[in-house]
């Protein structure tokens, strides 16, 4: 702890001594993923101006299965097409690799490379007059309030700069929620690991999990144009210590014709949503993964991301507008919209992985599970609309009214 608040201490002086602070923008945002790239497009178009800061060199890769519903175009006045890898319309599930069950989709789900769709989604904010500034790693942040005037003051390899707001979206790893003094925030830290193998891709309209090679997670094949993301991860957190993920993962790849043991592997932390928590300071506001919003039973993060990020600006924009709790009910929003729905995730997640071959058995061999999970998954329904049903029949009854 001394050598953080040293560490601290430093940056602030440099921030102050060293740097020479540039222009005042209306909102920095921290991170150019999903949730990041959106806020700084939607802040952009309603005439603000913006700096998005991403540490990495854009296109970036980031290890992800890629599954985005078409939803997320409705909250947007461009084309996704360009970066659509492949349209899936099936479901394969295997347990142990075993007779498989099929179901049709009723609405394509996308499947997209991150390194493309993350990178797209910045290229419309900067059409929109944001500014980027990539390959620049943010060190260190300080709050400033003088002659009423509050501002944000960022350090950065590349220099300093001042925002009116701030938007933390650099992810579950981001050292910006701790800077903010948010400390540690409500999450469950999963595991994944994932290989992208490129190559001829057969049925290529169809996404395929396997729930039998790996306990309390699942294993999955998500086609794309030019090969497979193929993955497993282990969400239950409180059971996943010392597992193996290579090994399932290899094996699953081998019914796909893929060498898993000799493609690059790439693991990540995953950060599941446990709990409703305080997203605002002063100022500024976590989204995306940094602010915990990934579904506790599906993994799927890319489209609460999104969400958040276009919350986010809202409330930013709300805020330039004179809404001084603008930031607050931002945090009320999310609470409110992904908060219960997580709640009810992490039930279903409990009562399946509880008795996981019983639950494959009961659940995934009902068409309507699959259609019902597909909805949820674009947004269209609500885990409320389900979850009663779901838990009866995991339970018979037992959970439904617990």
């Amino acid at each position: 702890m001394p050598n953080e608040i040293r560490r601290r201490g430093e940056i602030e002086r440099k921030l102050i001594r060293n740097f020479k602070l540039m222009p005042l923008y209306d909102c920095i945002v921290v991170g150019a993923g999903p949730a990041g790239a959106s806020a700084a497009y939607h802040l952009s178009k309603k005439g603000h101006t913006v700096l998005l800061l991403e540490k990495a060199a854009l296109p970036r890769y980031k290890p992800c299965g890629g599954g985005v519903s078409p939803q997320v175009a409705k909250w947007f006045d461009f084309d996704f097409e360009p970066v659509i890898s492949q349209k899936v319309t099936r479901a394969r599930y295997t347990w142990n690799l075993g007779e498989a069950i099929e179901v049709d989709l009723q609405a394509p789900i996308w499947m997209v490379r991150r390194n493309e769709f993350d990178h797209y989604l910045v290229q419309q904010a900067q059409k929109q007059g944001a500014r980027l500034l990539d390959q620049t790693k943010a060190m260190g942040v300080k709050f400033v309030s003088e002659s009423g005037k509050a501002r944000w003051q960022v350090a950065t390899s590349g220099g300093a700069f001042e925002g009116s707001y701030l938007i933390a979206a650099d992810g579950g790893r981001g050292p910006m929620a701790k800077w903010l003094g948010f400390g540690d925030r409500k999450a469950s830290i999963a595991g994944a690991i994932e290989i992208e193998p490129k190559g001829t891709v057969e049925n290529s309209h169809v996404v395929h999990f396997e729930f039998g090679l790996l306990k309390n997670g699942y294993v999955w094949n998500f086609p794309k144009r030019d090969g497979y993301s193929i993955g497993s991860g282990v969400f239950r957190t409180d059971r996943r210590k010392g597992k193996d993920l290579v090994a399932p993962m290899a094996e699953y790849a081998s019914a796909f014709g893929v060498d898993g043991d000799a493609e690059p592997k790439f693991g990540h932390p995953v950060y599941i949503w446990n709990g409703n928590q305080r997203l605002h300071t002063q100022h500024a506001v976590l989204a995306g993964e940094a602010a915990c919003v990934v579904d506790p039973l599906t993994a799927e993060g890319i489209r609460p991301s999104i969400f958040t990020g276009i919350k986010a600006a809202e409330a930013v924009s709300d805020a330039i507008a004179g809404n001084r709790s603008a930031l607050a009910e931002y945090t009320d929003i999310i609470a409110e919209e992904i908060g219960h729905e997580m709640k009810l995730a992490t039930r279903l997640a409990k009562a399946f992985y509880a008795a996981p071959h019983l639950s494959y058995r009961t659940i995934m061999q009902q068409p309507s599970a699959t259609w019902a999970m597909a909805r949820i998954f674009a947004g269209e329904v609500k885990y409320a609309d389900m979850v009663q049903k779901a838990l009866r029949r995991l339970s018979g009854g037992l959970l439904a009214k617990s």
